[in-house]
């Protein structure tokens, strides 16, 4: 109990609008684009204030999922988590591209029993059946988190780019393994399965520890959620967007987030 309830508060924390927390969600590998029969790559997951400085804390990878080139799921190896960073490697042993995704869905409510404020935390399968008969004042909230990156063995693939349908989602126009200094790329977001129209992304380069500029740019989501990044030169970027949906009549109120980190070349 106590780890699922430290799950959904790491997810409520990753799903909050950047503008309330200066902590940043990260999952960066080693390398995005490698050659060979076969690879390793490395990657570590942290919350920092600097983007890929682990400065802060250690990201729990309890919703880590990999998926392989053919749909299958892959496994982390040498997974360790230290104070301020989590890390694994993986081996890629498929030609194509792997999609490395960490996960978190749940639903949190408050609610009145007895004259008592009371809360609730779970997956959103098991509400409201799980209140109480008696509950009033619910106010529940439906949160989504998914931080992710992607690696290519040999050429690159499309198989991995499938949309759940829950939560904010991208749908890679350009491939996220093929990108450069000087070019533009082309993305869509989706939020459970519809097309995420006028969202904000903010999209900034790593290894802002020795520069004033921060070199942040935002552009927003069309009507068919897509946006368009030229990358102004080669380095490893940092891509967030968020959704929040309040209840309307029976429903309740959503929180989504993505984050992408991908590697731009020269």
């Amino acid at each position: 109990m106590k780890k699922s309830i430290a799950i959904l508060a790491a997810l409520a924390a990753l799903a909050a609008p950047l503008s309330a927390q200066a902590h940043r969600a990260w999952l960066a590998p080693t390398a995005t684009v490698l050659s060979g029969t076969d690879a390793w790559v490395g990657f570590d997951a942290g919350m920092s204030n600097g983007i890929f400085i682990p400065d802060h804390a250690a990201m729990n990878l309890a919703g880590l999922v990999i998926t392989a080139p053919d749909g299958s799921t892959a496994a982390p190896e040498n997974m360790i988590r230290a104070r301020y960073r989590s890390s694994f490697d993986l081996h890629l042993t498929q030609p194509g591209t792997y999609k490395v995704a960490n996960v978190m869905n749940g639903l949190m409510a408050t609610y009145t029993e007895n004259g008592e404020q009371k809360r609730w935390r779970g997956q959103a399968a098991d509400f409201p059946a799980a209140l109480p008969a008696g509950a009033t004042d619910i106010v529940a909230t439906r949160t989504a988190s998914r931080i992710e990156t992607f690696v290519t063995l040999g050429a690159p693939t499309e198989t991995v780019f499938t949309n759940p349908g829950e939560g904010l989602v991208l749908i890679p126009v350009t491939h996220p393994n093929d990108l450069a200094a000087g070019e533009a790329a082309t993305f869509k977001l989706a939020n459970d399965g519809i097309a995420a129209a006028g969202v904000e992304v903010t999209i900034a380069r790593g290894g802002t520890r020795y520069r004033d500029n921060p070199e942040e740019q935002t552009v927003t989501t069309g009507a068919d959620g897509s946006f368009t990044v030229t990358w102004p030169e080669a380095g490893m970027y940092w891509l967030n967007a968020s959704v929040r949906k309040p209840a309307e009549g029976a429903t309740v109120a959503s929180n989504a987030s993505y984050v992408a980190v991908m590697e731009v070349l020269p």
